[in-house]
């Protein structure tokens, strides 16, 4: 199942970036931290070149906390880049973003040279949260709908501390099938870019094998963890759509309000912590994925090689 979704308005995000980048010191990028690499955008690592990054787990009271330290060490592993894992609407750990920004760049300090930082993020990660929490007032708008944020802003955290804001913004191609399942089941994608059972299903198809047990406290499955993980996903989701009452006259369950009620339950944190990959699953989809994309491009060659030798021909 492939999902993208790339509207107008992130192709703006995308110059608007590149122009501000010119005079950035230091890149937030906000993650989910429960798929921290497939919320990480390679588009705005293109953007932002070389500039020293604070990668920020966002949502990491939501997130597997043993897990969250395996991607924090991943992180903080990478040239110029700190990583750090917070709950955006704390106000305590937020305030850590200011001194994690002096860290990656202590010469930037008075106001002869004030720190200018660009925050960044995939859609619904929780950005406008936390430059809420960050000013103490609410001075960006938050919603739990993708692209609520339409337009750049400027906050000042400090005298000499410049945060600018940006809309949400994926990029053109996902090409990793799993990452666009994970971001379409956390929010991050337009509702109308995708398939809502289609998305449950692989979403199920996860948990049942590494959050068996949460899944059966959540909706009652009466089944043991080996039991849960040996279900085919569609069968679990026609469990799951009898305990919640989805079921329509007739008797025919009511699959795609039972998707949706697992989309929330995921969005909410109903489940409990859970995070959606590993470092080493992910490099395993990756590698799928760029597989997939030197096929791709061999195809694409030959078919130009046919259209030029047809071309000869005529």
């Amino acid at each position: 199942m492939s999902i993208q979704w790339f509207p107008g308005h992130m192709n703006l995000t995308r110059k608007a970036i590149a122009e501000r980048i010119k005079d950035i010191d230091v890149v937030i990028e906000l993650l989910d931290a429960r798929l921290p690499a497939s919320s990480a955008n390679p588009l705005l690592a293109e953007l932002t070149g070389h500039r020293p990054t604070l990668k920020v787990l966002n949502k990491q009271d939501a997130a597997d906390p043993a897990r969250t330290l395996v991607w924090l060490d991943w992180f903080n592993a990478r040239k110029d880049t700190r990583a750090i894992a917070l709950d955006a609407s704390d106000p305590a750990p937020a305030r850590r973003l200011i001194d994690g920004c002096r860290q990656l760049a202590p010469t930037r300090r008075g106001m002869a040279r004030p720190m200018r930082v660009l925050i960044v993020g995939v859609p619904n990660v929780g950005k406008s949260t936390l430059i809420n929490t960050l000013s103490a007032k609410r001075q960006a708008k938050t919603g739990d709908e993708a692209g609520v944020t339409r337009q750049e802003q400027r906050i000042v955290l400090e005298d000499d501390f410049y945060l600018w804001d940006t809309p949400g913004m994926l990029w053109p191609r996902i090409t990793v099938v799993e990452s666009g399942e994970r971001l379409a089941a956390s929010g991050a994608v337009g509702r109308n870019a995708y398939d809502e059972q289609e998305v449950t299903l692989a979403l199920l198809g996860y948990l049942k094998h590494h959050y068996a047990a949460l899944l059966d406290g959540r909706y009652k499955l009466a089944l043991e963890a080996g039991a849960i993980a040996a279900l085919h996903d569609d069968e679990l989701l026609e469990r799951i759509a009898r305990k919640r009452g989805a079921v329509m006259s007739g008797g025919r369950l009511n699959l795609q309000k039972a998707a949706e009620i697992v989309l929330t339950d995921l969005r909410g944190g109903a489940f409990g912590r859970v995070t959606l990959e590993t470092p080493q699953e992910y490099a395993a989809w990756q590698a799928a994925a760029d597989e997939r994309e030197k096929e791709r491009a061999a195809r694409k060659a030959e078919q130009k090689k046919r259209d030029e030798r047809r071309a000869r021909n005529t």
